[in-house]
């Protein structure tokens, strides 16, 4: 969420923040609204000031006079009544003009609908993200690794592990339905070796393993973002009110919801393995083959907490970016590093860099990781707060997150880049321990 007060200094700003990032949201609208709760609330402050006042004089009078001044402050808590209902600002009737037209609103009816434009704000982007309208205006950083030459004819993944045994979309599509799978045998160790691998590797950077629920309260899915806005790709339990979470994002950004932190305890860096699920709702007819989008998956996430500081996300966000590159660098695979356009960003994200892996049978490089920087606006919504040493006042803090790896979509280049003339996989050096020691995925 945003400061209010920034959309009142420089609106122009957020209304070109909504259009480059593609939300449509009513900016004057907002503002009027804002205008009308904040007189109402001053009218609140007078009463309460006139009140203290006349109390205050009281005792000092008498006859005529005091007897005045009850009427006078009985009158006052009569109004302050109609003012305020339920805790929160309510007057019957109030007219506000929009634009040519004059309405009529309850102030309560008004807080909500200025609650839920303000929910849609999308916050503006760094001044050095490029301008575009989609993913194929990402602009590219660099590219990292040597992308392999075949001497024989390849195959795809699926194909590598129907043949090896090791992956089963027919089944999975019969017992889940489409975009299913099922790993078994090698294709489940091998899955569950880059999991492992990864959590090692942030762990031993001095990042604190969780394991989360994935069951999301709506207050969590909209501390962090996701709501709304993401209500379409989200499987939602109806019954329990609860949400399956597209990633461990959710529950590690939201650990410390609602407290107010020490400073010392800044920054704090998480890192969570879970499965998540997405609907892609949307998505027919769209990289329905293979492992590339599928409804269900494993990741590990880092995610940091940091305080209120631009020059220490900026450097958060490097470190993450870094993290996942690693882990990439580690297990041999080419990629490339993009920065996002402003077209291709969430609401909340000031920056984004994905990391795409090159994949043979795509014949592209496509995205495996993506890190993200917010600055305050996931903290605010959460009100994760922490108290600054220096002014003894509560800050936001600011947030990040970045994929570490994610499987089994990250089995693709892995397979296909892996393989060998025989349909054999060789089994990346640094994955050997976590499948005891095993060098090749053979036919069994």
């Amino acid at each position: 969420m945003i400061d209010i007060k920034q959309i009142r200094e420089t609106p122009q700003r957020f209304k070109d923040a909504c259009k480059a990032k593609g939300f449509e949201v009513d900016i004057d609208k907002l503002l009027a609204l804002d205008d009308q709760i904040r007189q109402v609330k001053n009218e609140l402050q007078d009463i309460a000031t006139e009140k203290n006042r006349i109390g205050k004089s009281i005792p000092k009078l008498s006859g005529e006079e005091k007897e005045a001044a009850f009427t006078k402050l009985m009158e006052l808590k009569e109004k302050e009544q109609e003012l305020w209902i339920g805790g929160q600002i309510s007057i019957r009737w109030l007219h506000m003009e929009l634009g040519e037209t004059e309405a009529k609103f309850d102030v309560d009816d008004a807080l909500q609908e200025f609650d839920q434009l303000m929910r849609l704000v999308a916050q503006p982007s760094d001044e050095d993200v490029p301008s575009g309208k989609d993913d194929t205006e990402n602009v590219e950083i660099r590219k990292e690794g040597k992308v392999r030459q075949f001497d024989f004819e390849p195959k795809d993944h699926v194909q590598l592990g129907l043949d090896l045994g090791i992956i089963d979309i027919e089944r999975g599509v019969k017992l889940a339905g489409t975009r299913n799978y099922i790993l078994k045998g090698d294709g489940a160790l091998l899955h569950w070796a880059v999991l492992r691998f990864a959590m090692d590797s942030m762990v031993a950077k001095g990042y604190v393993p969780f394991s989360v629920p994935v069951l999301m309260k709506d207050e969590t899915m909209t501390g962090t973002g996701f709501f709304p806005g993401s209500e379409d790709q989200t499987y939602r339990m109806e019954k329990d009110e609860l949400n399956l979470a597209g990633t461990a994002e959710v529950p590690l950004t939201a650990y410390r919801m609602g407290e107010i932190l020490r400073a010392d305890e800044l920054p704090l860096k998480y890192v969570g393995l879970s499965s998540c699920f997405r609907r892609e709702a949307g998505a027919a007819g769209k990289d329905t083959y293979g492992l590339y989008r599928i409804h269900q998956f494993d990741k590990v996430e880092q995610v940091v907490i940091c305080e209120n500081s631009i020059e220490q996300s900026n450097k958060f966000h490097d470190g993450i970016l870094a993290n996942a590159e690693a882990v990439m660098q580690a297990l041999e695979l080419p990629y490339r590093v993009v920065n996002v356009c402003t077209g291709d960003l969430g609401r909340g994200q000031v920056k984004k860099f994905d990391i795409e892996a090159w994949m043979p049978s795509r014949g592209n490089y496509c995205e495996t990781h993506s890190a993200s920087k917010f600055y305050e606006f996931q903290a605010r919504r959460m009100n994760l707060r922490y108290k600054d040493p220096a002014t003894k006042n509560n800050m936001f803090c600011h947030t990040l997150n970045n994929t570490v790896i994610a499987s089994p979509r990250i089995l693709i280049p892995i397979l296909e880049l892996y393989q060998n003339s025989d349909g054999s996989i060789t089994v990346p050096e640094v994955l050997r321990p976590y499948m005891n020691g095993k060098e090749r995925i053979t036919k069994s």
